[in-house]
């Protein structure tokens, strides 16, 4: 079985150094950068399948690296930041990052959402194992959906939201953001309604089955990691 190889780049050596063993006892092989200099060419000189990269980092920025990584792969990429308000700043700079993490959290939780992250890709670059018929059917026709042959009965602004959150699995979203994707002609609906939406959402999801697609991003958003 391929190990995943996750590269660090964090300045923070007592931070990057938990992280590494979390990572390691759950059978990754980890590469560590405490600056940004070199990331881009470690990053693509030995193939990773995922990087964690700080966004403040000396020589060269996490924001920086994060660009040119972009430019030249498609390499998933989880971003950390010790401001909680920085995230809807990098949200809407679309800079292609995979999850965003704020600081201080959890090395367990972190090591989560890397394996939340891996499981939508394949692991050493080879092809991904076909997948089952996924549990959640989203027909936009009908304005249908249904979660293992059971019709969820949303309504037309649940289907909307529900819709605009899996057309982008695992990329994190602002309210702002879903406003503008999900109801850019509807003036009755605003941000803090979202949650409202969210939670109608979860309890139709949870009256057919314990599963949990739908991810709140603490002081962000949402996110869809089915």
């Amino acid at each position: 079985m391929i190990k995943p190889r996750i590269l660090i780049v964090e300045d923070e050596m007592a931070l990057a150094s938990v992280l590494r063993d979390y990572l390691l006892r759950d059978g990754m092989a980890v590469d560590l950068l405490t600056e940004g200099s070199h990331a881009v060419e470690t990053a693509l000189g030995t193939p990773h399948d995922l990087v964690i990269l700080d966004l403040m980092l000396p020589r060269v920025d996490g924001l920086s690296i994060c660009r040119q990584l972009r430019q030249r792969s498609d390499v998933p990429i989880i971003i950390t930041t010790a401001r909680v308000e920085e995230i809807d700043r990098l949200l809407g700079l679309e800079l292609g990052a995979d999850d965003y993490v704020c600081k201080p959290y959890s090395p367990r939780e972190l090591v989560a959402r890397v394996r939340a992250v891996l499981r939508r890709r394949p692991v050493g670059g080879g092809a991904a194992k076909p997948e089952p018929a996924a549990r959640l059917q989203i027909d936009p026709e009908a304005w249908r959906v249904t979660l293992d042959g059971v019709d969820l009965a949303l309504t037309r602004r649940e289907f909307s939201l529900l819709a605009a959150l899996a057309a982008r699995p695992g990329r994190v979203f602002s309210r702002d953001q879903l406003l503008t994707l999900a109801f850019p002609d509807d003036t009755e609906v605003f941000d803090r309604t979202i949650d409202s939406h969210i939670r109608n959402i979860r309890r139709k999801i949870h009256a057919t089955t314990d599963w949990e697609p739908i991810r709140s991003v603490y002081g962000v958003g949402y996110a869809f990691d089915g």
